[in-house]
C-alpha cells in the first residue's frame, strides 16, 4: 500500500485527502450538541475550519516532502524493530537493577502524589461526568500513566540526533527513522504502567470491560503527537542546543495546564475549552473514560475532530522542518 502511495499521481492523492477534508468538514459543521453552550460550539467549529484549512494549504504547496518520510519509515520498519530494542537494553547496560530504574521512578511519583493528596489532604473521590465517584487514587494514575509516556518519548526524540551523531553523519543511513526509534524505547516502559494502572482499577472493583480496548487507540494517538512533535523539535536542537531546557521547564509548566492531577470538569463550562485546546487533555481524558467512564472516543466528536486535525497539521509542520534541516545536520553534528 505505501509503495502504492509513492508512485501516486499528485492529483489523484490530493484529490482524495481534499474529499476527505471535505467530508470532514462537512461533519465538523453539521454536528449539533444541544446541550452544550452556543457560542462555545461555534468556537470549536471555526477553530476545526481554520485547522483544516492549514493543513489542506501545507498538503497542496508539500505534497511530495511530506508524503517521503511515511514511505522511509515504512521501508525502514524492520531496523526500527531492532534498534529500538537495543535502545531499550542499551540504556540500563551496566547497572546492578537495570531495568529496575526505568521503573522506579514513575512508581515513586505516583505514590508520592497519593501519600500527598490522598493522605495528607484527604482529598475525596472525584465525580465524573456521569455522576459516578471515582477515588482519587485511580483518576490520578489514569493521567500520570500517559504524561510519563508523553515527558520521556518527547525528551528522548529530542535528543535522538544528537545522541546517534555518529549516525547521522552516515551518508547511507536514514536519519528519519530515530525519533521514532527513541519513542518505542520509551513505549515498552508505557505498556507496563498500563498493566500497572488496570492492575489498580480492577483493586477498586472497575473489572475489564470492552472499553477498555480504546486503551489501544489512545496509546496510538499518544506515540502519534509525539512523533509528530519530536521531528521538528530533534531537528531545531541540533542548531539550537538550549530548546532541551527549554522543554523540560516547559513540561513541567504544562502538567499542570493538564488534567493530571484535578478534574476538567471542575472547570466552569465556558472556560473548559480552553483546556481541551490542549492534545494531552484528550489523551489523558481519554485513558480515564477507557477506563471508568465508559463512553467511547467517538462519542466525543468535536474533540476527537480537533485532536486529528492538530496531529495532521503538527505533523505536516515537523516534517518540513526535518526535511529541510536534514541536509545540514552532518555539519553541526
Amino acid at each position: 500500500m505505501i509503495k502504492g502511495l509513492k508512485k501516486l499521481p499528485k492529483r489523484l492523492g490530493l484529490g482524495i485527502f481534499y474529499v476527505m477534508a471535505l467530508i470532514l468538514a462537512l461533519l465538523l459543521v453539521m454536528h449539533t450538541n444541544p446541550l452544550a453552550d452556543p457560542h462555545t460550539e461555534m468556537l470549536k467549529k471555526i477553530c476545526g475550519c481554520i485547522l483544516i484549512g492549514i493543513s489542506c494549504i501545507l498538503v497542496f504547496f508539500w505534497y511530495d516532502r511530506l508524503l517521503v518520510l511515511p514511505v522511509e519509515l515504512f521501508h525502514s520498519r524492520k531496523l526500527i524493530k531492532r534498534l529500538s530494542v537495543n535502545d531499550f537494553k542499551k540504556r540500563y547496560a551496566g547497572s546492578y537493577m537495570g531495568i529496575v530504574w526505568a521503573l522506579a521512578q514513575p512508581v515513586i511519583t505516583v505514590i508520592m502524589y497519593y501519600i500527598i493528596f490522598d493522605v495528607v489532604f484527604q482529598s475525596r473521590a472525584e465525580a465524573v461526568s456521569d455522576g459516578i465517584e471515582v477515588p482519587y487514587v485511580l483518576m490520578l494514575t489514569a493521567g500520570l500513566v500517559p504524561w510519563f509516556f508523553f515527558s520521556e518519548a518527547l525528551t528522548n526524540g529530542t535528543t535522538s540526533l544528537l545522541e546517534y551523531n555518529y549516525l547521522v553523519k552516515k551518508v547511507l543511513f536514514k536519519i528519519s527513522i530515530l525519533p521514532i526509534i527513541k519513542i518505542i524505547a520509551a513505549m515498552f516502559i508505557h505498556v507496563f504502567f498500563i498493566c500497572v494502572l488496570l492492575l489498580i482499577a480492577c483493586v477498586y472493583g472497575y473489572y475489564p470491560s470492552v472499553y477498555w480496548i480504546q486503551i489501544l487507540y489512545y496509546m496510538a494517538c499518544e506515540f502519534i503527537l509525539v512523533l509528530s512533535l519530536s521531528y521538528a523539535t530533534s531537528a531545531i536542537v541540533v542548531f539550537f542546543r538550549d530548546l532541551l531546557q527549554i522543554i523540560n521547564i516547559g513540561l513541567q509548566l504544562f502538567q499542570w495546564f493538564t488534567p493530571i492531577l484535578w478534574n476538567i470538569n471542575i472547570v466552569p463550562d465556558r472556560f473548559k475549552w480552553i483546556f481541551k485546546l490542549n492534545p494531552m487533555a484528550y489523551i489523558v481524558e481519554g485513558y480515564r473514560n477507557a477506563i471508568y467512564g465508559d463512553t467511547w472516543f467517538f462519542e466525543h466528536f468535536y474533540s476527537s475532530t480537533y485532536f486529528w486535525i492538530f496531529v495532521v497539521a503538527t505533523f505536516c509542520i515537523g516534517t518540513l522542518i526535518f526535511k529541510r534541516s536534514k541536509p545540514h545536520f552532518a555539519d553541526v553534528l
